[in-house]
């Protein structure tokens, strides 16, 4: 007869009956709830770039972004991805995309706090840069949401090229107001903007555009017949769209419902399926008869736009910065609470060197996307220097802060183990947006030679990068032995090289940064690793003299 002798094993105080085994030992406990804003890189960077007075707000979305409710909205907009219905029940063409309830909690506190078109409406000085903070913070619950926020931010100055649309649209693009659904833009309280660049044909190379644009009988007014490859965000309100008009390559503003009510043709063919950024819908609408306004001269649709990819590539960094901390921090509670070999992980060497490795990444990223927008605040205000700097650094940035993200990001999840691996962690859903940021608005060789480009077409650019970098001339000597070398590289600039060169710039550029602002620890880590030639080729690498305590204890937010 079989024994039923384990049925009187006496359970132990607190275990649910039939779990005898199954005591939980040794787990972190939730990260949630937690301070998104809990940041000293980010506070300080954003008092020193003129908006100080953004902090309490900051504060106040740091609590809110890493709130238990927040966190699964971030969760939830993935899991429930968005779903195309092209037509109603009864065969009507309606071209419109179903999301998730979270999704539009997340818009709904994106837009309300100022993560769109509002910076543009704010007379502040260091209104660009609160916005850009607020970004770095909200990030936190995930990242797209973000797509739609940052191309409305960057429509307004592009659409300023047709002052009489502006004068229409732009009062609703900077609207604190998320009001989801096809309405006539003029009767929301606030609207959302994307953009069509691409083609299959071209991708990047948007000269190869074929989508054709003919003028009608009313002046500024064009049809459109084409396709697009990649518009992300398909429910926005308005689009910006290149297209080939008689007099070349041209810039337009596409509404989704015309003003009568009826609705525009924009037959969205299929949502891409995405390695990540699934929350955020990505499109290939196809215009025919579609109705558009001319923005800007015919013939300058590039020049008219790149003040809005110029925008975009500023949030790529700001994104990569984002998903940098946010996995900090998650593989930093993680270290504090799990022990193996008879210690806690954070207490370990090893463990201890690629922590700080990470948190050295995290900050030099976060410290240049501030400078950044600092740079573009003080441009859209008149200062011709800063928008020579904000012209090249901005590209070196995009470049370098986005490629770092992947490793960054596969770094900070192997620290976690096998949890890292679980889709419940989170971590997986990071590491797969961290590759699109360094191919959003160009990949790194379109980033690379537009560096190149800048330089050979405005010298003042790179007096604008040296002049900043002088700022640190002679307070770290490995970091005066790099700005030699670059100035020797630009003498010696070529396609072949610009992606070693373009590195070289955003090292210098970051160190020169940490040199002036952070502590000690933090500058001389980072340039002895960096510059100095003293780091492997893994994060985890860092010199054996690096005070490993003191950039920990910058960096990790405080235990709860």
């Amino acid at each position: 007869m079989m024994t039923r002798a384990h049925e009187s094993h006496e359970e132990s105080p607190g275990r649910p009956e039939g779990y005898a085994t199954h005591d939980v030992t040794n787990q972190p406990p939730p990260l949630t709830p937690y301070d998104a804003c809990a940041d000293r890189a980010l506070l300080e960077g954003v008092r020193r770039e003129g908006a100080g007075w953004a902090e309490e707000a900051l504060r106040r979305l740091g609590l809110r972004a890493g709130s238990a409710q927040a966190q699964e909205w971030g969760e939830l907009a993935n899991r429930h991805e968005p779903v195309l219905r092209t037509h109603d029940r009864y065969g009507n063409r309606i071209d419109e995309v179903e999301y998730h309830p979270s999704w539009h909690h997340l818009m709904r506190v994106a837009v309300g706090e100022g993560l769109a078109g509002s910076a543009w409406a704010d007379d502040r000085p260091g209104a660009h840069v609160a916005r850009t903070a607020g970004g770095l913070v909200w990030g936190h619950t995930e990242a797209g949401h973000g797509c739609p926020t940052s191309m409305t931010y960057a429509a307004v100055p592009a659409l300023r090229a047709e002052p009489e649309l502006a004068k229409v649209y732009e009062p609703l693009l900077t609207s604190r107001e998320y009001e989801p659904g096809l309405r006539p833009p003029t009767e929301k309280r606030g609207l959302l903007a994307g953009m069509g660049m691409t083609e299959k044909q071209g991708g990047s190379d948007v000269r190869t555009n074929t989508t054709a644009a003919t003028p009608t009988a009313e002046p500024g007014v064009y049809t459109l017949r084409g396709h697009k490859w990649f518009t992300s965000a398909p429910m926005c309100d308005v689009f910006l769209v290149l297209a080939q008009a008689p007099g070349g390559l041209s810039c337009f503003l596409v509404p989704r419902v015309l003003p009568d009510g009826t609705r525009n043709t924009f037959r969205v063919q299929r949502l891409k399926d995405k390695l990540g950024n699934r929350s955020n819908a990505s499109s290939e609408p196809e215009f025919d008869g579609t109705v558009a306004w001319l923005v800007g001269p015919e013939g300058h649709g590039v020049k008219t736009i790149i003040e809005m990819v110029n925008c975009t590539r500023l949030d790529c960094v700001m994104a990569s910065a984002t998903l940098m901390r946010k996995t900090l921090v998650e593989a930093g509670h993680h270290v504090r609470h799990r022990s193996a070999f008879g210690a806690r992980l954070i207490d370990q060497p090893l463990m201890r060197n690629v922590l700080a490795d990470l948190a050295l990444e995290s900050e030099a990223a976060t410290t240049l996307t501030l400078r950044l927008a600092g740079a573009a605040d003080r441009a859209v205000r008149g200062d011709a220097g800063e928008a020579a700097f904000r012209r090249i650094a901005t590209a070196v940035g995009k470049y370098w802060v986005t490629k770092r993200g992947p490793a960054f990001t596969a770094e900070a999840l192997e620290c976690l183990g096998g949890n890292g691996y679980v889709e419940e962690s989170g971590m997986p859903r990071h590491y797969r947006e961290a590759p699109l940021l360094s191919i959003w608005e160009g990949s790194g060789n379109v980033n690379a030679l537009d560096v190149l480009r800048a330089l050979g077409r405005s010298p003042a650019t790179a007096h604008a990068l040296f002049d900043e970098l002088a700022l640190a001339r002679g307070a770290d000597g490995r970091l005066d032995a790099a700005v030699a070398r670059l100035e020797t590289g630009l003498s010696e600039a070529s396609e072949t090289g610009a992606r070693r060169l373009v590195e070289l710039m955003a090292l210098a550029l970051q160190a020169s940064l940490l040199v002036r602002h952070a502590p000690p620890a933090v500058a001389d880590a980072f340039c002895a690793s960096r510059l100095g030639g003293d780091w492997g080729h893994a994060f985890g690498t860092l010199p054996t003299g690096a005070d490993l305590g003191a950039v920990l204890a910058r960096a990790l937010p405080p235990e709860a």
